[in-house]
């Protein structure tokens, strides 16, 4: 019998070609629930109701009515602008549209038809949505954080959970961890280093994923944050910047320059632990020699 490898799964030809309907219901629903998102990404930071009133073109205040509110088509069919006034729809909407059908995609492929399908897909839309926020606010809403949390423990207990124990310890693990580095930081700093908000991340996504995925989100998270710290460093005007200083003063005060603008740059960690659970969760291997005890 032949194969098709399809993301995460090999499956045999016949069988493939039975899911791909169910795939593709998973992907419409998730990107209506990605258009959802989108009113959260945009309305929480303001402190508004993310259910009233109907969405509206930030340009003109023209309430949008639901044929150009069908995800990713009407932002391509309107050529990413308002049919009323022609404002420019960022290419977020969809973006964050196609991210959601693409994570109820690999939810459904990565854990079958099962109730905790659902439940860690939207685990994964809430790691979307804070990513979103973190990016453009810095800071993740306690809204989606705590009860998180509480969902976390609960679907801990559905068949094929990690077990109310072992959610309890990676909420308290992966809590405490981030709070004694902010509270080190701040009190030997004299600063603010880490917000508590990531703080509240870390505890759900322990809640969800158990105490053994916390070293492997926080390492991932670390690794990737460092990264793109280096290379927020390392823009244009930063490499005329150190180019200037090691001219002038020598590679020596180069190293100087580079650790000063680290402690001048801000990085959301937010994005970094989400992208650390997602990897953690469907690539369980990564969080060896602690292996999960779920999935």
């Amino acid at each position: 019998m032949t194969s098709v490898s399809i993301g995460l799964l090999s499956l045999p030809t016949d069988t493939a070609a039975l899911a791909w309907p169910l795939w593709t219901l998973a992907f419409v629903l998730g990107a209506c629930i990605g258009s959802f998102l989108n009113v959260c990404i945009y309305r929480m930071p303001a402190d508004e109701s993310v259910l009233h009133p109907r969405s509206r073109c930030p340009g003109c205040g023209t309430a949008i009515a639901w044929y150009d509110n069908v995800p990713i088509l009407s932002w391509a069919l309107l050529r990413a602008r308002c049919r009323g006034c022609g404002t420019p729809i960022s290419a977020r909407y969809p973006l964050v549209e196609a991210a959601t059908g693409v994570l109820a995609v690999l939810a459904l492929m990565r854990f079958g038809p099962e109730p905790l399908t659902i439940a860690l897909f939207a685990f994964t839309a809430a790691l979307l949505l804070i990513t979103f926020i973190d990016l453009d606010h810095r800071f993740i809403p306690d809204e989606v954080s705590l009860p998180g949390i509480a969902v976390g423990l609960g679907v801990s207990l559905l068949p094929g959970g990690i077990g109310i124990a072992n959610a309890v310890l990676g909420a308290l693990l992966g809590g405490g961890i981030l709070w004694l580095i902010a509270w080190g930081y701040e009190r030997f700093a004299g600063r603010e280093g880490m917000g508590y908000g990531d703080v509240k991340l870390l505890a759900m996504i322990g809640a969800f994923l158990g105490w053994q995925a916390i070293p492997a989100v926080i390492v991932i998270a670390s690794l990737a944050g460092s990264v793109a710290g280096l290379f927020a460093m390392l823009d244009h005007a930063g490499r005329q910047r150190l180019q200037r200083v090691g001219k002038r003063l020598g590679p020596g005060a180069v190293a100087v320059s580079l650790r000063r603008a680290s402690r001048r740059t801000e990085i959301p960690f937010g994005p970094f632990l989400a992208l650390g659970a997602l990897l953690v969760l469907y690539i369980p291997s990564v969080a060896l020699p602690l292996e999960l005890v779920a999935h």
